[in-house]
């Protein structure tokens, strides 16, 4: 078990207590929220987990190295930034991969530039943005965001190579 696995049980046991003290009742709606959650995600996890087998077993650390390792400096940050818009899903995907990359030989502001990236201008979210925000609001913010995670890589670069 490791550190995030005993965080995520202390936060659920501390939850558990304070809903314990309101009564049984809210104990039981927290349980079968939690139950319905497990039901309509199960299946999206588990297909993360073997998307992320396969990515770590067909990504030789060569070609991870050669594009996006630690001595690529500006053109891995660039290339980072795109891979970023492109990772699929949710936390539960994207930093299995990532850390799959960064195990493989990514280097340190690469993955910075990744994470930011995914974070931030993530093409999944436009079908969602555009239906609420409006074509000015989305370029606008798409505009100002291509910015955000080439500035953390550089600056991740700048401070640890």
């Amino acid at each position: 078990m490791n550190s995030a696995t005993i965080i995520l049980w202390l936060i659920a046991g501390v939850l558990l207590l304070f809903s314990w003290k309101d009564g049984t009742e809210t104990v039981k709606r927290g349980g079968t929220l939690a139950w319905e959650t497990t039901k309509q995600n199960a299946l999206l996890i588990l297909l993360a987990f073997i998307i992320v087998g396969f990515v770590n077993i067909l990504s030789p650390d060569e070609l991870v190295r050669t594009w996006i390792g630690p001595n690529t400096g500006l053109l891995g940050i660039l290339l980072a930034e795109i891979i970023g818009m492109f990772l699929p899903g949710g936390p539960y995907v994207v930093f299995p991969l990532i850390s799959i990359l960064f195990e493989a030989g990514a280097g340190f502001a690469p993955v910075i530039t990744l994470v930011t990236s995914w974070a931030t201008q993530s093409f999944l979210t436009i079908g969602f943005e555009l239906p609420f925000m409006g074509w000015r609001f989305t370029i606008l913010r798409w505009g100002m965001g291509l910015v955000i995670p080439l500035t953390a890589g550089l600056v991740a670069l700048l401070l640890w190579g």
